[in-house]
């Protein structure tokens, strides 16, 4: 499968939100409104194939230093075709243009972001996140996804 890896637009918004709400409605994903997807919008990429959206994530920006993967979710249809490896490519790209050095992923599956060179670690060393997001969820205390970490090459 040939996929087009490219910043989201305002057109892409509604196929992000229903995409995000899917994986929301199992568990897998926090849910995020379409306006909170519009207010983000230039951090999203999407993973076009044959002129649909088929996957998004987005760069959630912490500190200079800091910035997570946020809102990986690629369509059941077309798991195992790259797609989100390709996403997280382009998210760590646009962390490194910003000068970033370290980002973060919350994640149920972390195989998935250690074949990407990532590592688990302490939610704790994670203030940024804990205190600037985590606080507000509704798993705040019982928060059962993995805490994973990559150190980004610097240009």
């Amino acid at each position: 499968m040939t996929a087009l890896i490219r910043a989201a637009t305002t057109a892409d918004v509604p196929t992000i939100h229903a995409l995000l709400r899917d994986y929301a409605d199992d568990g897998q994903l926090l849910a995020r409104s379409t306006d909170e997807i519009g207010e983000h919008l230039q951090r999203f990429v999407v993973a076009e194939n044959n002129g649909e959206v088929r996957g998004c994530g987005s760069l959630e920006l912490f500190s200079r230093e800091l910035g997570e993967v946020r809102s990986l979710a690629v369509h059941p249809d077309h798991h195992g075709h790259g797609l989100g490896q390709k996403m997280v490519d382009e998210i760590e790209q646009m962390a490194q243009e910003l000068g970033l050095t370290r980002i973060i992923a919350l994640t149920y599956v972390p195989g998935f972001f250690r074949k990407l060179g990532y590592q688990i670690v302490a939610m704790e060393s994670l203030p940024e996140k804990v205190f600037g997001v985590c606080v507000t969820c509704p798993k705040f205390d019982h928060c059962d996804e993995i805490a994973m970490q990559k150190t980004l090459p610097t240009a």
